[in-house]
């Protein structure tokens, strides 16, 4: 009952675990950031906590890229 995955199929689900993480992340922040900038903070008020939450996207993405797709 207890087995452990063998390292292929570790090899397979790290990437899809990684990218379902990384989308529900990327849709949860552009979400806020659609309903900070659309409500009473304006897009004026919005825009520092856009500008924040790309840079934090990006980082996201590119850990992603560097844990699950790079090659080592």
């Amino acid at each position: 009952m207890n087995q452990k995955p063998k390292p292929q199929q570790r090899d397979r689900i790290k990437p899809i675990t990684g990218l379902i993480g990384t989308g529900l992340m990327v849709v949860f922040i552009l979400g806020l950031s659609h309903s900070i900038s659309t409500g009473f903070a304006g897009f004026e008020g919005g825009l520092p906590f856009l500008v924040i939450a790309c840079f934090v996207i990006l980082l996201a993405v590119w850990d992603y890229i560097d844990e699950c797709l790079r090659k080592r």
